[in-house]
Parts: C-alpha cells; structure tokens; sequence
C-alpha cells in the first residue's frame, strides 16, 4: 500500500528513465531521492506541484534539478527521475527523450564549457535530457501563446463591433492570461540566460565528468590499499 503524506513528505510517483531510454514506474519517498541524488532536503521541493515554485535549473554536485513548466525533474550522469503526470506535453515530452535516448547519434557531438564543439565525442546523458526538457517546455509556451492568439484576435474585433460587458469581460480574462504567460515565459528566458552566461554553472552540470572522476580517485585509493597491504606481506 502506497503511504500518503502531504507535500515533500509522500512517496510520489517517479518515472525512471536510463541512458537508453527505458523508463519505469517507482515510488519513492525524500529521503531515497536525497540518498540516489546528493540533493539537500530544499532542493527536491521545488518540484512539487503543490507548492507551484517558478522555473529553475539548479545544478549540483551529483544531479541537475529541472523545473521547467511541465517537466519536473531531477537528472544524474546515469538516470533521469521525473514526478509522473498525466499532462499531455509531459507525456509528449517522455516520449521524445525517449526516441532520442534510444536512437543514439555518433554525429551528435558534445561541446565543451565555452560552447566549442568536441569532435567525435558523444554529448553526455546529462546534456541530452537537459537539451529535451528545455525544448519541450519552449514547446509547451509555444502552444499556449498560438492558442491565446487564436482566441485574442477574434475576441478583439467583436469588442471592436460592439461594445459590451461580455465582450469586455472576455477580452479581460485574455489579457490576464497573457500576462501570466508572458511572466512564465520571461523566467525561461531569464534562467537560460543566466545559464549560458556562467561557465560555472554548465561545468557544475557535467555530472558524467564528475562521476568518472569519482570513480578513478575511488580506484587510485583501492590500488594504494592493495600496494600497501603487498608491501606489508612482503615485508613480513
């Protein structure tokens, strides 16, 4: 049985997708997520929907949090975690990375913190998903701002050939909602600036560098520990 809880203390339901675009259901409390990411208690907060934080990107030591309209997400060098929705730009959205992840390109090469391109090298997993959230929440303001139009346009001609309180009102409603589109809009843009302005920023986020290094420090010290424990057997 699923425990309940409310905000940040439930288990949610995750979707899990790897690095070769094979996904599954989990549901996983906090604390896990804490543990499987390195993320501070604060960090996997901001993608709760409940708490309707604005659009982020934050980048840590061993994962990259992604708070992008629909995509609300956590990205490792290995594994993408996402709160599972029954949105339709979320499911559009998995179904893309998905096709992306599972047809792997060799041409599609990485670049390096400057934005210079690095021949042959395979962009990392990271990078991928990341590319993919920003595309499809682009695509998701997209949508919105050609169906606001959509209704802009005639609402203003009918207030134009007759001025009522309905026409009035209508028009109203339009204009508040294009207001809190274009502030959403805004934040993306605002966050992506400040993402590629900062060198910083974008070498924090390449978590399979990171991990590789990791890895090699963690194998130095085992080699050190096996050439000590010989040198010590063969002193005796």
């Amino acid at each position: 049985m699923r425990r309940k809880g409310v905000g940040t203390t439930a288990v949610k339901s995750w979707m899990v997708v790897s690095e070769t675009g094979h996904s599954r259901l989990e549901d996983v409390g906090k604390h896990s997520i804490m543990r499987r990411t390195g993320l501070p208690a604060r960090d996997p907060r901001v993608l709760d929907p409940v708490l309707s934080y604005p659009s982020s990107i934050l980048g840590r030591e061993r994962a990259i949090v992604v708070n992008f309209e629909h995509v609300k997400a956590i990205i490792t060098a290995s594994e993408l975690l996402l709160i599972n929705s029954s949105n339709p730009f979320f499911l559009s959205f998995l179904q893309d990375l998905q096709t992306r992840l599972s047809n792997l390109n060799p041409s599609h090469c990485a670049e390096t913190v400057t934005g210079t391109p690095a021949p042959n090298k395979p962009l990392p997993f990271e990078f991928k998903v990341l590319e993919e959230c920003i595309e499809s929440a682009c695509r998701c303001l997209e949508s919105e701002t050609s169906t606001l139009e959509v209704e802009a346009y005639p609402a203003l001609d009918e207030l134009t050939s007759q001025l009522s309180t309905l026409n009035l009102e209508r028009v109203r409603q339009i204009k508040s909602r294009l207001v809190e589109l274009s502030g959403r809009v805004q934040k993306v843009a605002d966050e992506l600036e400040h993402l590629l302005d900062d060198d910083n920023d974008m070498a924090e986020m390449y978590l399979t560098k990171k991990l590789n290094a990791r890895l090699c420090d963690q194998s130095s010290l085992k080699l050190e520990g096996y050439n000590s424990e010989f040198e010590d057997n063969d002193q005796r």
